[in-house]
């Protein structure tokens, strides 16, 4: 650090941080490393913004020569040095010689700066530019091509070959393979109401009667049955007698999967005696199984949770078909006995048969 008569100059900007406190407010400190100027506030130091920078021109040869200061030469005292006023020097034997004069300087000549070139700006100070006011292309002077070398070609010994040792591939999204749809049912022995069995046997939480319906919706739909089912249950706000449109109830039998005929009528299936089905045709799960012949079921009962007449039974369907505990019980049918609507009392913790019924029939021009 040096002091200057007006400004305080620092090698670096840590520097002028370090000896903050020793500068007094108002002192200008110049940073040697940057080449910038600071001036010392209250608080800190603020930056002092500089103009364009004016570089000295240099000579032919890029190099300005060091100036030697002249030789120091020391005269002793004697009275006729007071008396030639330094226009003799003497050596120390006295004898006088010729004045010894510095050699000559060079002048060197600065050129007064030139204006600033503005398609070479000040690294340090990059223009600004405005993005709401983009350059313009001047139009007026477009620029002119040599017509001396208008008649050279560039050089096409060698043209440019694509790339091709790696091409490109587009990329191709996979086509997605088509779903199969299982092929509609079609009604072999005239119209009817199909009854169903689900595919696995059910414990009393069938998650309530919208969770069986939609069991016996997706299962129905996997095999091409068009119709609506519903779980051959009743529940809190349902009676099993009222789940088949009412201009069905007593017109149209009901039909297992191969339309073979089990019962005459909906209708049929609700009496104090219980309504038989016919022999020899057996109800199927939605996959074709019969099931009270496959081993999938070995209790072969069916939940219904009603009354014979088809009316719900409030403290005998498995709390609306939500619990699966052993000391709930559902109301459920031996399926050898012929019957779907036997009062056989049964833990809501078994395995047991549930049915899917068709509420109405659709012709085939509405499916």
């Amino acid at each position: 650090m040096y002091w200057s008569p007006q400004v305080t100059v620092l090698r670096s900007y840590d520097t002028m941080i370090a000896t903050a406190r020793r500068q007094s407010e108002g002192t200008l400190i110049y940073i040697v490393d940057k080449t910038d100027l600071y001036i010392r506030v209250r608080d800190g130091f603020k930056q002092v913004l500089l103009g364009d920078y004016s570089p000295f021109y240099r000579d032919l040869d890029n190099e300005v020569a060091a100036v030697q200061p002249p030789a120091v030469v020391n005269y002793p005292q004697s009275q006729d040095h007071s008396a030639n006023n330094g226009a003799e020097h003497f050596s120390l034997g006295g004898t006088a010689t010729h004045p010894i004069e510095p050699p000559p300087r060079k002048p060197v000549e600065i050129p007064r700066p030139a204006k600033p070139d503005n398609h070479n700006p000040n690294p340090r100070y990059p223009p600004q530019y405005d993005p709401r006011y983009p350059p313009q292309t001047d139009t007026r002077y477009p620029p002119q091509t040599d017509g001396r070398y208008s008649h050279v070609q560039p050089e096409n010994r060698y043209p440019v070959q694509p790339e091709s040792r790696y091409p490109v591939t587009p990329q191709r999204r996979p086509v997605p393979l088509p779903v199969p749809q299982p092929a509609s049912h079609l009604h072999t022995s005239g119209p009817g109401l199909h009854l169903i069995a689900l595919n696995m046997p059910q414990v009393g939480n069938m998650r309530g009667i919208r969770g069986s319906d939609f069991l016996c919706f997706q299962q129905a739909r996997a095999v091409g049955l068009k119709g609506t089912f519903r779980a051959f249950l009743s529940s809190k706000l349902q009676d099993l007698y009222s789940i088949v449109r009412k201009s069905d109830r007593d017109s149209l039998p009901i039909i297992n999967l191969k339309d073979q005929v089990l019962f005459n009528s909906w209708e049929s299936m609700f009496s104090k005696t219980g309504g038989r089905m016919k022999e020899n045709a057996p109800i199927y799960s939605f996959d074709g199984r019969d099931i009270l012949r496959d081993s999938a079921w070995p209790e072969k009962m069916v939940w219904h949770g009603s009354s014979s007449e088809g009316h719900r039974q409030t403290d005998n369907y498995c709390e609306t078909w939500r619990a699966g505990d052993r000391a709930v019980t559902g109301l459920a049918s031996s399926l050898q006995s012929g019957q779907l609507l036997q009062q056989s009392p049964s833990s809501c913790s078994s395995s047991y048969i549930v049915l899917c019924i068709e509420n109405s029939y659709l012709s085939h021009s509405k499916k």
